[in-house]
């Protein structure tokens, strides 16, 4: 047991078996389940520390590959570490590289000690092991580092996911036995792609390791939703009930919902940011683009129900205005606005699932929300 980090379930509801719980971590306490904005570059685009914390973020992501690159772990520990760097005084979590390098198939090459890869910025010569992304996340200084594993594509055969998640499995055990940092908390990955029985496989061999939390990979890169959904409810009995439970790279409303109902505590995604940056918000309605010329005259604010700085300030035909002028002005109000749209959301979901009524919760929001079109 690590001291510096403790998961408590508070709660459980009653009417879907969703929970609560809390992440008590060196810099602060997660309250989950959480959705975590993604600060790839030591930064959520268009946005402040200030502003995340105004926000109400209560942890953020970062990208090891891409600190590793740029400006690189060393210059970041000589700062004093990523929380000082960034002027982030709360929890930080950093992935590992693993699903980066995997994106880079073709100027990549996987062997059992590493990765050796083409930058993407200049094509130098990288090379990334297990041992070198502790170390990577050690410097920068993270609450949270993710073990280095394999992502397998999809679609792929048997053969090909059984051998990512078996090395996936060798690698936690070397990124457990090199990690020291005792205020830096170790989740390890559940592998093994769309296979129901290498899924559970994982998740049992990673439980026996006893990592502090678990994080779920490999999903979310192209297949249905509901084959998604389906595997989570299959790998959950075989997670440990005391410890947190992180779904990688998911993050609209929809999956939001689906995830907590099947036991998942924590999500990341950059979707928010990036359909932001493209005129497209969250609303209780659905997905609205804004910058279509239908809202130059339309004075509401981007969602009635929203709180956000954007939305308590400036109307649609506004920020339609700032997008087809080209200023950065309406990517940062966008960005605002989705990113606290699904930190509400998570707000009112603990607040469901405190009540017992999760299910109803659901069933209200489908009701609202088209996810069949943008307005």
């Amino acid at each position: 047991m690590n001291p510096n980090f403790s998961y408590e379930v508070t709660h459980v509801c009653r009417q879907s078996g969703a929970r609560l719980g809390v992440l008590h971590t060196p810099h602060g306490d997660i309250p989950t389940p959480i959705y975590m904005p993604v600060g790839t570059s030591a930064c959520v685009k268009a946005m402040t520390s200030r502003e995340m914390e105004e926000i109400g973020t209560k942890i953020l992501l970062s990208n090891t590959y891409h600190l590793h690159l740029r400006p690189g772990e060393n210059l970041i520990r000589e700062a004093g570490g990523l929380h000082k760097f960034m002027d982030w005084n709360h929890p930080i979590l950093t992935d590992s590289g693993g699903f980066q390098v995997f994106s880079l198939a073709g100027i990549r090459k996987i062997k059992e000690e590493g990765v050796t890869f083409q930058s993407h910025l200049d094509g130098s010569r990288q090379f990334i092991s297990p041992e070198v992304s502790m170390d990577i996340q050690e410097a920068l200084g993270s609450d949270i580092a993710m073990a280095f594993d394999v992502c397998s594509p999809y679609p792929c055969d048997y053969k090909t996911a059984k051998e990512a998640m078996e090395r996936t499995h060798r690698w936690a055990e070397r990124c457990k036995a090199h990690h020291t940092r005792e205020d830096q908390a170790l989740f390890g990955i559940v592998q093994g792609a769309f296979e129901e029985d290498l899924r559970i496989e994982s998740a049992r061999t990673l439980a026996d390791m006893d990592f502090i939390g678990y994080g779920i990979g490999g999903l979310s890169v192209g297949e249905p939703k509901p084959v998604m959904y389906d595997l989570l409810e299959k790998i959950r009995p075989y997670l440990p009930e005391n410890k947190p439970r992180y779904l990688m790279g998911v993050g609209s409303p929809d999956c939001l919902i689906e995830g907590v109902i099947r036991g998942i505590d924590m999500f990341d995604c950059v979707l928010a940011t990036r359909i932001a940056r493209n005129g497209s918000v969250f609303t209780s309605r659905g997905r609205v683009v804004v910058k279509n010329g239908k809202y130059a005259h339309d004075f509401s604010p981007l969602d009635e129900a929203c709180d956000c700085y954007a939305c308590t300030h400036f109307s649609r035909a506004y920020i339609r205005h700032l997008f087809n002028a080209k200023e950065i002005t309406g990517g940062r109000l966008a960005s605002i606005h989705n990113l606290r749209f699904l930190l509400r959301m998570m707000e009112e979901i603990r607040q469901a699932i405190a009540e017992d009524r999760l299910l109803d919760y659901r069933k209200e929001f489908y009701e609202r929300y088209d996810l069949t079109k943008n307005f």
